[in-house]
């Protein structure tokens, strides 16, 4: 996992804008924390736009292992699969706080995205932005060393890199679930996770994890 500058036009996306350009077939539903939003093998029938709090996903496989595939936070889109032509949920989605979501029927946001436009211009921008994501993700689960992932997914979950983000407390997340993001083990994920706490690069408070801007250094530093 990695963390990186996203395009300017993700930030150009807000819940006014969707619900004036699509209209009919987009509603606000909550979630909270812990709530399943949709599970692995459901029909994909809706895309989901965060308003508010953050989501994981997560894929089992046919041996029964559960893996993190991504956390997201606002502004975010997830289970757009079906846009794509896949008729079931590939992944879970599940609220790792409280959450406010734009649930938008599939039929309507296809219809939007050929009509208007500047939303599909937006959503390519902001679709090409978490696909390089994901290739530095896969590079450096192939070539960084195990404490540069695990620091890179703090980064990434405290928005360090996304322009216009100041957050540095991040919810709780157990260690088997960064243990997953960074590729690594839940013992790795200890081990790193102390020496971080005893750098001053993290703090643990009642609001989460703290994550101090100097973890960069773990990142920037040549092996």
């Amino acid at each position: 996992m990695t963390t990186t500058t996203t395009a300017k036009n993700d930030r150009d996306f807000n819940s006014r804008k969707i619900l004036a350009t699509i209209g009919k077939g987009v509603k606000v539903v909550t979630f909270l924390k812990e709530q399943a939003i949709f599970a692995q093998g459901d029909v994909a029938g809706a895309v989901f736009y965060i308003q508010e709090g953050k989501v994981r996903l997560t894929v089992v496989s046919k041996f029964g292992k559960e893996v993190t595939l991504s956390i997201l936070s606002e502004g975010e889109f997830f289970g757009d699969g079906g846009l794509a032509g896949q008729p079931l949920r590939m992944d879970s989605a599940t609220a790792m706080t409280d959450c406010k979501l734009l649930q938008i029927d599939k039929n309507a946001m296809m219809l939007a995205l050929r009509r208007d436009c500047t939303l599909s211009d937006l959503y390519v921008a902001y679709l090409l932005a978490r696909n390089i994501r994901y290739h530095e993700a896969l590079v450096d689960q192939l070539f960084d060393p195990c404490e540069k992932r695990i620091a890179r997914v703090l980064l990434l979950l405290a928005h360090f890199g996304k322009e216009g983000t100041s957050e540095t407390v991040i919810p709780k997340v157990n260690q088997e679930t960064l243990a997953d993001m960074a590729g690594t083990t839940r013992l790795r994920v200890s081990f790193f996770m102390n020496r971080f706490r005893k750098s001053g690069f993290l703090a643990y408070s009642r609001n989460g994890l703290e994550i101090h801007r100097s973890l960069l250094a773990v990142v920037l530093h040549n092996n």
